[in-house]
């Protein structure tokens, strides 16, 4: 990927053998894919999807970038292997998945969403990727209800995101006036939703699906969770640690702990690509005296599943591949 090259290359010595000192390695020929920063906003969000998926695609508050889940499928699993989404929306994963050439399933509460990553599935096989995908659509918090049984210790990856809250997503419409809309994954009515529950009730029916993905992973198979915090009248909200004690809870080991950015590297700067609300949200809290910062990253939550022999993790990764 374009991506991880240029995020090598910003943080390699300039080019002369003066600038490296004897018995260290050349930082320009790292390999970027091992590095724990993540340069997936190389290009902006819209330029990644456009073409890969549906227009329709846009209404989802909440899409995670592409080249995440794609970093993600590269760096942790090879061609034919299975990913699972079990909260897969618009079907990000799914969709990079197969173009890599794995297979993918996702579970998907909402049928507006599920009906939306069918057709983006379709729309990859037309493309010509030859991995295969589907989407079940149900709660995932009942995961080994929705799933086959056939696939119990099948799957290589999952990667996945839960639910933000309302003031770091959404969509903004501009004309005469400004207006500030959909910035919800339903009306609100549904509290079955995870969305619409408090964090306590959030990270319990996370673990709940964790604890499916666990059965269904294969041993030594890894769970890739992206996940920011945010603010709820004024207060932090930690979500990055609630999923780590959820995926505890769930029987996973956490093992890496990595940041995907969401800004682009030039010239050894970031350059910001925040939401519109998460500018209005920013200058809201230090118009009031609160000195907040845009959020460039996402936390990249890593966790492995025990292998059956010895309890410890399976190598994994870029440096461990199956």
């Amino acid at each position: 990927m374009a991506e991880r090259r240029t995020a090598a290359a910003s943080s390699g010595s300039p080019a002369g053998a003066a600038d490296r000192s004897p018995g260290k390695p050349d930082r320009r020929t790292a390999r970027p894919e091992v590095l724990s920063v993540w340069a997936t906003a190389q290009r902006t969000g819209p330029v990644q999807r456009r073409g890969r998926y549906v227009p329709e695609s846009t209404a989802h508050p909440a899409r995670m970038l592409p080249a995440i889940a794609a970093h993600a499928i590269a760096a942790y699993t090879q061609p034919g292997d299975l990913v699972l989404d079990p909260m897969c929306g618009i079907g990000t994963t799914l969709v990079e998945a197969v173009h890599a050439g794995r297979d993918a399933l996702g579970i998907e509460y909402e049928s507006r969403w599920s009906d939306i990553a069918d057709a983006n599935l379709r729309h990859a096989r037309g493309q010509g990727a030859p991995g295969r995908g589907g989407v079940i659509r149900g709660d995932a918090t009942a995961l080994l209800s929705l799933v086959p049984a056939a696939l119990a210790r099948q799957v290589a990856l999952v990667v996945t995101s839960p639910p933000y809250g309302p003031t770091v997503h959404g969509h903004v419409a501009v004309g005469d006036e400004l207006d500030i809309r959909d910035n919800r994954y339903n009306d609100g009515t549904d509290k079955g939703n995870l969305a619409y529950r408090d964090l306590t009730g959030l990270t319990d029916g996370f673990a709940d699906i964790l604890r499916g993905c666990a059965t269904l992973l294969r041993p030594g198979g890894i769970v890739v969770v992206t996940a920011r915090p945010w603010r709820k009248r004024g207060e932090l909200v930690d979500l990055p640690s609630a999923v780590i004690g959820a995926g505890v809870r769930a029987g996973l080991v956490p093992t890496e702990r990595c940041v995907a950015l969401l800004a682009a590297v030039r010239d050894g700067q970031l350059i910001a690509r925040p939401s519109f609300f998460q500018l209005h949200s920013v200058r809201k809290a230090r118009a009031s005296g609160t000195p907040m910062h845009l959020i460039a990253h996402e936390d990249v939550l890593i966790f492995t599943k025990l292998t059956p022999d010895d309890g410890s993790p399976a190598p994994h990764g870029p440096s461990g591949r199956r």
